[in-house]
C-alpha cells in the first residue's frame, strides 16, 4: 500500500485466492455443488478445505478412470488450426528464447544415466508425429502437429524408473508440472521437438506434448526432467488447479 492506495502487489494475492476457488467450484461434480449450496461462503478456509478435497477426490477419480492404452482422437492436416494460438501465464513478448547450440536437457531424480542430451542427440532417437488437439482449461482448443520421440522410449532409454510414480518438469520460463507415471508412458505422450509453427515461443527447443491432459500439463522450453514417487505438484497445481487434469 502506497500512500494510503492500494496497488496491484497488494492485491494480487487476494485475486489469486479467488481464482483458485473459482477453477476448483467450476471442477465440481453437481452433487458436490448442490453440497456448497447450503453453506454461507462465510469461512472462507472451511470452504477452501471442502474444494481441494472435492479437487483431489477429482484426480483420484480420474487416476483410477485413466486407460494407458485409449488414445486421444488424431486429425488430418486439413484439420490444422491456423494460426495455433499462444497461451502461457505471461504476455508474448515475454517467451524465452533458447539457445539451441548450447541447450542441454538435464535428468534427475530416479533415472540411471542422468547424462544431459543436446538437441542433436534428441533428435538421433526415433521420431514421430502426431496431429492432436491442444485442449485448454480456459474453453478454448487447437489442432496443431507435432514431432519428436515417444516420451516412453526416452524414458526408457535413459533407465528411468518405471515404477516410480511421477515424472516432473522444469522450464526455461521458470514453469513446472508433473504426470503421473502411466501418463507419461501413454503411447500418444511426446517429448516434442517440432512445433505448429516454426516460432520459439510455442516452446522450443522441447516441449512434452499429452494430448490426454489439459493445456497446461504440457510443458514448454522443458530443461529439466525428473522422476520420483513424490508429487511434485507444479506451477498452477500449486495455485489449487486439479492435478491430474485430463483433457
Amino acid at each position: 500500500m502506497k500512500n494510503g492506495k492500494l496497488t496491484l502487489s497488494d492485491l494480487r494475492p487476494r485475486l489469486q485466492r479467488v481464482e483458485r476457488r473459482l477453477f476448483l467450484k467450476q471442477s465440481l461434480s453437481l452433487g458436490a455443488l448442490t453440497m456448497l449450496s447450503g453453506c454461507t461462503l462465510k469461512d472462507d478456509d472451511s470452504v477452501d478445505r471442502l474444494l481441494f478435497a472435492m479437487s483431489r477426490f477429482n484426480d483420484r477419480m480420474q487416476a483410477a478412470l485413466f486407460d494407458p492404452d485409449k488414445l486421444a482422437p488424431t486429425y488430418s492436416e486439413a484439420d490444422l488450426t491456423t494460426p495455433f494460438p499462444f497461451n502461457a501465464f505471461y504476455e508474448e513478448k515475454l517467451a524465452p528464447v533458447v539457445d539451441g547450440e548450447n541447450y542441454r536437457l538435464t535428468l534427475s531424480g530416479l533415472v540411471e544415466n542422468k547424462s544431459p542430451w543436446t538437441l542433436r542427440e534428441l533428435r538421433a532417437l526415433p521420431q514421430v508425429s502426431q496431429i492432436t488437439r491442444q485442449v485448454c482449461v480456459e474453453g478454448w482448443s487447437a489442432i496443431g502437429k507435432w514431432s519428436g520421440v515417444p516420451f516412453r522410449t526416452f524414458l526408457e532409454r535413459v533407465g528411468a524408473d518405471m515404477t516410480a510414480h511421477y515424472v516432473g518438469f522444469r522450464c526455461a520460463d521458470n514453469y513446472s508440472t508433473s504426470v503421473d507415471m502411466p501418463t507419461a508412458l501413454h503411447p500418444q505422450t511426446l517429448l516434442a521437438l517440432d512445433f505448429p509453427t516454426r516460432e520459439t515461443k510455442y516452446g522450443f527447443p522441447v516441449k512434452i506434448r499429452i494430448p490426454t491432459k489439459l493445456g497446461f500439463k504440457n510443458p514448454k522450453h522443458v530443461v529439466e526432467i525428473f522422476v520420483t514417487n513424490d508429487n511434485p505438484g507444479g506451477y498452477w497445481e500449486n495455485k489449487g488447479y486439479n492435478w491430474f487434469s485430463g483433457s
